[in-house]
């Protein structure tokens, strides 16, 4: 199928939407007014330079209350509506989007909305253009599609359709079952948007929070489904309102925007199966379910030194260094199927220490590897010894490499081959620790990239995205949400800080490695006992505590006295604790018992605080 996007959706010029547009191998473009309005190009010029991009302007839009309408309304409109058609025929746009009306002079009166679309429709074939009309959500007569069909169809002229938008159709909670009663050929556009669920005014929800499909909650290849049974062959047009997008870099949000049609056309085929109509749909090579954590990679300028503060934090949690990469200064430790990567020559940071690789097991690299690819993430160029194991990454939005691995395959070198026995280290010998794998990884994004994130996570690497929450921190809010495979084998958490370091507020973006912990008494006592810096949790948290759940008076004073934190939900009971901060880095231990599924959010607000305080204490 085409593929088309609003210049709406995009940052910058109307030039800079086109350039971008055409990168990202789009086919066709919808010309938004304002931007033309706005830009210094004419329609002429537009024209030229979307055919040198190889983009065909599917339509102009929007042209607003029109219908149902006194005479003299009518007969402005009509003049404006003249001025319109003679634009397109410059811009080379044969369709009109038409939404339904909002202003106060129109009337409930269908018969009179069908005779005044008929009559637009009438003088939009003298210019060989077509009519689509739109129902807006918050319409003030129509805001439903069967609605506007309904008129449509009275009206009964073959320049005259409707354009269906899957927000204002999914917002308003309309079953998109009955587009099926609409013949294709008069379903003249289809745009497409995805939003997260916000209990909120739709026109506000609308205009601020669209996204591209598959980054919200809307099931928008279920809508599209519907739609191509009708046998509709135009394009597949993306038209989002948003204000993040519209303050970032063009190229890279048209990008994502391509990547979320590819998603979304593969979900339509799993959908339809054949639908039999003429469309081709997009379908990647499956995706490939990772099986668990490989190893965490930790950026870490002066590893070896005795001093080095991550080498002491693992050596206390019970991990050893088992071995040092033959050709590049990376330390792996190790403990039970945890594995940890200190590399020195990783990207410096000025903040420290970082979070700057996370490798997946993979049942299947080479097929993951192509799914990426097809999915716009193509392979990252690296430095490869012929001696060293095949091992691929791509970049998630944050610039976390994303590795994938098969760490025990019986028929290939191991990337763990990698790293020889150490026979000087000074944490050689056996795990003595409760540790048992990596539970799961928070991974904080630039906050123009966390709907990005949502759908690399999810379309790329096949993980289910939970629910957003937002959570209280001492400068602002902590927008999360948790990614991962089915059988939970695979935990992230993606966070954004809505914190800026304005006024001498903090700019952080901390990221941390959870570590599951057979016994989790054991490991806090542990490190308790070595002197290892813990996040000091405060006592009016362990009040608290008391007051909202009954555990006990033994239990409540070991949890007090080893400073661990605690959450339950309808399965199980959550007890984790965290290292301190090192650099960008900290380490939380977990214990989920008896199928706690959550991340402890209920004691992230206390965390952050804890660490905010730090921070603030170290500046002084």
């Amino acid at each position: 199928m085409r593929r088309s996007i609003a210049t709406v959706s995009l940052s910058g010029t109307l030039a800079d939407k086109l350039t971008a547009i055409g990168a990202a191998g789009f086919d066709g473009v919808e010309i938004f007014e304002n931007d033309l309005i706005a830009g210094e190009l004419s329609p002429a010029d537009v024209r030229h330079r979307a055919a040198d991009l190889g983009l065909s302007i599917e339509l102009y839009q929007p042209f607003r209350d029109f219908e149902a309408v006194p005479p003299d309304v009518l007969a402005r409109s009509l003049r404006r509506a003249e001025h319109k058609f003679a634009l397109m025929e410059r811009l080379g746009v044969d369709r009109l989007l038409v939404c339904s009306s909002v202003s106060p002079a129109a009337v409930d009166d269908d018969a009179l909305a069908a005779e005044q679309l008929r009559l637009l429709a009438e003088r939009a074939a003298e210019h060989g253009i077509r009519v689509a009309y739109e129902a807006l959500a918050w319409g003030r007569h129509v805001n439903d599609y069967l609605h506007a069909w309904r008129i449509v169809r009275a009206a009964d002229h073959p320049n005259l359709g409707v354009c269906l938008d899957s927000f204002h159709i999914l917002a308003r909670d309309v079953d998109p079952y009955a587009i099926e009663t609409i013949p294709g050929e008069k379903i003249f556009f289809l745009q497409l948007a995805d939003a997260p669920a916000l209990p909120m005014d739709v026109l506000y929800w609308s205009r601020h929070y669209r996204c591209f499909p598959g980054q919200g909650d809307l099931d928008v290849a279920g809508l599209v489904s519907h739609v191509l049974r009708t046998g509709y062959d135009g394009p597949l047009s993306l038209e989002v309102f948003n204000d993040i997008f519209r303050q970032a870099a063009s190229m890279r949000t048209a990008q994502d925007a391509m990547r979320s049609l590819i998603a979304l056309e593969e979900q339509v085929a799993a959908t339809t199966g054949d639908p039999s109509t003429s469309v081709s749909l997009a379908v990647p090579p499956p995706a490939v379910i990772p099986s668990g954590f490989a190893f965490a990679e930790l950026s870490a300028p002066g590893i070896g030194a005795a001093a080095d503060p991550l080498a002491g934090v693992l050596g206390a949690l019970g991990f050893v260094r088992t071995g040092v990469h033959a050709r590049k200064p990376v330390e792996l430790w190790e403990q039970g199927e945890a594995r940890i990567l200190l590399n020195a020559g990783g990207p410096d940071s000025k903040e420290g220490p970082a979070l700057t690789a996370i490798g997946l097991e993979s049942p299947d690299p080479a097929t993951a590897v192509k799914r990426a690819e097809a999915l716009l993430s193509p392979v990252l160029p690296r430095v490869r010894d012929p001696h060293d194991a095949q091992l691929d990454a791509v970049a998630a939005p944050d610039g976390t490499e994303v590795f994938f691995c098969w760490t025990a395959r019986p028929d290939r070198t191991s990337w763990i081959d990698d790293f020889g026995s150490d026979d000087g280290g000074p944490t050689q010998g056996a795990a003595i620790g409760e540790i048992t794998h990596i539970d799961h990884v928070a991974l904080t994004q630039p906050w123009h990239h966390f709907d990005e994130a949502s759908l690399f996570y999810r379309s790329v690497l096949g993980l289910s995205p939970h629910e957003s929450l937002e959570l209280p921190d001492p400068y602002g809010l902590l927008r999360s949400r948790a990614v991962s495979t089915p059988d939970d084998r695979v935990r992230m958490a993606l966070n954004v800080a809505n914190v800026g370091a304005a006024d001498g507020r903090p700019d952080v973006a901390w990221q941390h490695v959870a570590l599951a912990s057979s016994d989790i008494v054991a490991t806090a006592r542990r490190l308790h006992e070595a002197g290892t810096a813990l996040l000091a949790i405060p006592d009016n948290y362990y009040d608290d505590l008391e007051a909202r759940y009954d555990l006990g008076a033994r239990r409540h004073a070991l949890l007090r006295e080893l400073r661990l934190l605690y959450d339950s939900d309808e399965h199980g009971e959550f007890l984790h604790f965290y290292t301190v901060t090192t650099g960008r880095v900290f380490f939380e231990v977990v214990q989920r018992l008896g199928g706690y599924r959550g991340y402890g959010a209920a004691n992230a607000p206390v965390r952050l605080a804890v660490q905010h305080a730090r921070l603030h204490h170290r500046s002084d």
